[in-house]
This record gives structure tokens, C-alpha cells and sequence, in this order.
């Protein structure tokens, strides 16, 4: 949709010489979701990929899990009191006979760019249970020379973020680390959304042999969505939470934590690291 950056005029003040210049800035926009006409949540995410986005996260809420479960997804037209379509509302409209779930204040969810979906009434709203779970069957064996790779990698295909400096990444990687998607956004959470949503809508849902990549942090909600998607391991390159670690222990998620250069830490699932000698603790 070409508003996936912005142009602002700004003042430049470097090594003491001042003046003014034109600077492009990552643009953000609030996405709301509807499912089957009803309003869901209410994101903040840089425009793009939205159908992908909102398919996604009805995969982390446990909505959807299969291409066949989404009847349609559109744009809806009239957004604002003068009929214009703002691109800003996305409904999703599920197939005859797949289950509408009870869409209450409780559930009803506004997330932001930074804190994913903090406004969840508890936590056991938020652990919903998968219809995907994780597996041994066709789950990657790595090395951590493998894993070291991947931030390099990552970091090699966020084209946007050379330009603004200001949007997190995902990325799917295979067994082999070779990269099958990247996405970006202001949102991590949302980053994440677009990879799944776009693996949804390819059937390729659960992604079991897969690694998720992320920038950033890797907070309890990320590792639910990797949950949600069948995905066996997430790596990141700063902390975990506790709460993610926990996840992964009870879920069987490998969760690789300050992943930079040839050094990490594995908090989770360390039977899916290869490691030439253990050594000793």
C-alpha cells in the first residue's frame, strides 16, 4: 500500500553542525480486527501484510489453524463516518461449521506496538491451548554454529529497517537455516503474526520443522504464538522472560536467549541442540 514509511522534516544536529533535513520515519497505524463482522482487537502495526497479520493472530488465539477455517478476508469499506476506506479495519470471516469463539470485554483486546497484548483480563486468558502442538516428528536437530548464523541472516533481510532504523523483525528459517520468510513491523508481536498468517494462508500450518528468529526480545507472548504455530524453536537476541521460559518447559519449545555471535543460552528444549561435548556445569 506504499505507507509502509513516512517523510518528516527534521533538525540535524551532528559534530556541531546544524540544519535541517528530510528523515523517513516507520509508519504507524492502528489495525483493528473483526471476526465475522464483529470487532476483535485493535493492533498497532505498520501497514502491510495486514490479511497475513490478522489471520495470525487468530492462530496465536487458538481461532484458526487451517487455510480451509478463513471463508474470506477483506478490507472493510466505509471505516470513517464519511465512507472512506481507511485500509485500517480488516474482518475475517470464518468458514461454515468452524467455531466462533465468545468474543466478551475479556477478550476483547488492544495492543500495542511495544507491550503485545498486555491488555489481557489474566493469564490463563492468554494461555490458550494449542491445536498445533509441538512434536518430535520432523523437529530440527541444530547445531549451535547453525544458530549463530541466523541473526546475521535475519538482520540481512530487513530492508526497511536500513531505512528508518525503527522496526523489529521475524523470520522463518528451516533445519538447514535457509530463510523461507521475513517479515517486519513496529510491533514484534505483529512481525510474528505476518510470518504465521502468511504460512496459514499457504497451508503450511503446523511450521514443526521451522525456527523462528527474533529481533528483540522474547517475551511470553512470542513464545505463545510460536506455541500456537507447531514452531519447535525460537531463538532471540536478547532475554527471555521467566514466563516464556516457563511456556516452553511445559509446552516442549526450545528457547535460545541472547543469540549473538557464537554465543547464546539455551533456557529450554536443549535435546534439540547438537553439541559436539557436553561440558560440565
Amino acid at each position: 500500500m506504499g505507507r509502509v514509511t513516512e517523510r518528516r522534516r527534521i533538525l540535524r544536529i551532528r559534530d556541531g553542525v546544524v540544519g535541517h533535513r528530510a528523515d523517513t520515519l516507520v509508519a504507524e497505524e492502528p489495525l483493528e480486527i473483526r471476526l465475522n463482522g464483529r470487532p476483535l482487537a485493535i493492533t498497532m502495526r505498520t501497514p502491510g501484510d495486514d490479511f497475513a497479520l490478522a489471520t495470525g493472530f487468530l492462530v496465536s488465539e487458538g481461532v484458526l489453524a487451517a487455510a480451509d477455517e478463513v471463508a474470506s478476508v477483506v478490507y472493510c469499506a466505509g471505516a470513517t463516518d464519511e465512507g472512506v476506506n481507511t485500509y485500517n479495519v480488516v474482518d475475517v470471516r470464518l468458514a461454515p461449521g468452524v467455531p466462533v469463539p465468545d468474543i466478551t470485554l475479556e477478550r476483547n483486546v488492544y495492543t500495542t506496538s511495544s507491550c503485545g497484548l498486555c491488555g489481557k483480563a489474566s493469564l490463563d486468558a492468554v494461555r490458550t491451548a494449542t491445536r498445533l502442538p509441538i512434536t518430535d516428528h520432523r523437529s530440527p536437530t541444530l547445531t549451535p554454529e547453525l544458530l549463530s548464523s541466523l541473526p546475521d541472516r535475519l538482520r540481512g533481510a530487513q530492508a526497511v529497517f536500513d531505512r528508518t532504523g525503527g522496526l523489529h523483525a521475524a523470520a522463518l528459517f528451516d533445519a538447514d537455516g535457509e530463510l523461507l520468510d521475513a517479515r517486519e513491523d513496529v510491533g514484534r508481536h505483529n512481525a510474528v503474526d505476518k510470518l504465521v498468517g502468511r504460512a496459514l494462508r499457504d497451508g503450511r500450518l503446523p511450521l514443526a520443522g521451522n525456527i523462528l528468529m527474533v529481533s528483540g526480545r522474547a517475551s511470553f507472548e512470542l513464545a505463545q504464538k510460536a506455541v500456537m504455530a507447531g514452531i519447535p524453536v525460537l531463538a532471540a537476541v536478547s532475554a527471555p522472560s521467566s514466563l516464556a521460559v516457563d511456556l516452553a518447559v511445559e509446552t516442549g519449545l526450545t528457547l535460545v536467549g541472547f543469540l549473538r555471535g557464537n554465543a547464546m543460552n539455551v533456557y529450554a528444549g536443549e535435546d534439540r541442540i547438537a553439541l559436539a561435548a557436553r561440558q560440565a556445569h
